[in-house]
C-alpha cells in the first residue's frame, strides 16, 4: 500500500521525518513557509542519507527521490492521507497552523504533531474536527531512534490513532502509545526523573558532572541500549521481578522520601553545570561531538538492527 504523507516544516525534525517516511517507499510532500529552508532541506537531506548509507543503514541514496519540496501548503497536502506537523513550539503559532491544516486537508486526513510538550487538546482546541488531531513525536534524529509516541486528546477518534499507529510502524518506526494526556507524555518524563535526580547529586556535591554522566554511558546506558528498566530490574533478581521488587523495593521507597523536593534549576546551578561542561567541550565543538554522537547512533543501530533479528522476543 503506498502511502502519501505531508511534512509541514523543514527544520531539523521536519528534514528527519521526510527521510524516515521517503526510506519506507512513501510519497513525501515537504513544504515551509520559509523559501530559505526549503531550497537548504534537499541538500541537508541528501547529506544525512549519504552518512547512512555510508553506515550501512540503506543501501542508496535513491529514496531521496520520493520526496517533493512544495512552497504552497494546499498543494503539500493534496493527497495526503496523513500530516506531520514540525513548526514552533508556541502553542497560538500552533493553533493557527492547525487551523489552516484542517482547512486545506480532507475530511478523513490525520494531522499530527512533532510536539515535545503541547497536549493535542490544547493545539486542537477551537478546530471544527479535533477528533482527527493526535501527536506523535519522535525522538532526535527520528531516522536513528524509532521511537514515536502518540499522544491522543479525549476527543481524539480511536480508530484515528490505531491508522496512525499503522502508518507509523509501517514507516519502519517503533510507536507507543499514551492512553491519557500528561505534561511531558512519556520519554521527557523518564528523562525528566533521571535529569532531576542528576541535579540533586551534582547539586549537592555528591558527585561530579563528569562522573554523573560516566555513571550513566558505563553504566545504567549499557543495559538501556537494549532492554527497559522494568526488564533490567525483571533479569537483576533469581525469581525475577517479583524477588528485585521483595530484595531491593524498600531501598528504593526509601529514596523516594529525599526526591520528593525540587532539584535546584536555577539560573546559578545552570551556570555551574555550564562551566563544568564547557571545560569539557568548549562551545565551538558542539557541532562536531553532535556529528560524533549522529554517527556512533548510525554505529549502534546497525548493531541493534542485526541483533533483533536473532532476539526471539522481536
Amino acid at each position: 500500500m503506498s502511502h502519501h504523507v505531508a511534512v509541514v516544516g523543514a527544520g531539523l525534525i521536519g528534514r528527519a521525518w521526510a527521510i524516515v517516511f521517503a526510506r519506507a517507499g512513501f510519497d513525501v510532500a515537504l513544504t515551509d513557509v520559509s523559501a530559505d529552508a526549503l531550497a537548504k532541506a534537499g541538500e541537508t537531506i541528501e547529506a544525512s542519507v549519504y552518512d547512512l548509507v555510508t553506515a550501512g543503514l540503506v543501501q542508496n541514496a535513491g529514496f531521496t527521490t520520493q520526496i517533493r519540496y512544495e512552497s504552497e501548503l494546499g498543494a503539500a497536502l493534496a493527497g495526503a492521507s496523513y500530516v506531520q506537523e514540525c513548526g514552533p513550539e508556541i502553542l497560538p503559532a500552533k493553533q493557527a497552523l492547525f487551523a489552516e491544516l484542517e482547512a486545506a486537508s480532507t475530511p478523513d486526513t490525520i494531522l499530527a504533531s512533532s510536539t515535545s510538550g503541547i497536549l493535542a487538546s490544547d493545539f486542537a482546541a477551537g478546530l471544527a474536527h479535533p477528533e482527527r488531531c493526535l501527536v506523535a513525536h519522535p525522538v532526535n534524529p527520528p531516522y536513528l531512534i524509532p521511537l514515536v509516541e502518540l499522544v491522543p486528546a479525549p476527543a481524539t477518534d480511536p480508530a484515528v490513532v490505531e491508522r496512525a499507529r499503522a502508518l507509523i510502524e509501517a514507516a519502519g518506526q517503533v510507536p507507543i502509545t499514551v492512553h491519557q494526556e500528561i505534561t511531558g507524555f512519556v520519554l521527557n518524563r523518564l528523562q525528566g526523573a533521571m535529569l532531576n535526580e542528576a541535579m540533586r547529586l551534582v547539586g549537592g556535591g555528591y558527585v561530579s558532572a563528569d562522573d554523573l554522566d560516566n555513571t550513566v554511558k558505563h553504566g545504567l546506558g549499557l543495559r538501556w541500549s537494549f532492554m527497559g528498566p522494568l526488564e533490567t530490574i525483571d533479569l537483576n533478581a533469581p525469581g525475577g521481578i517479583a524477588d528485585y521488587a521483595a530484595r531491593y523495593g524498600p531501598l528504593y521507597a526509601g529514596m523516594a522520601e529525599s526526591q520528593a523536593q525540587a532539584p535546584d534549576w536555577s539560573e546559578s546551578a545552570i551556570a555551574e553545570l555550564e562551566h563544568a561542561r564547557r571545560e569539557r567541550l568548549p562551545a565551538t565543538e558542539l557541532a562536531e561531538r553532535q556529528a560524533w554522537r549522529d554517527r556512533r547512533l548510525m554505529a549502534l543501530a546497525a548493531h541493534k538492527r542485526d541483533m533483533d533479528n536473532t532476539d526471539p522476543e522481536n
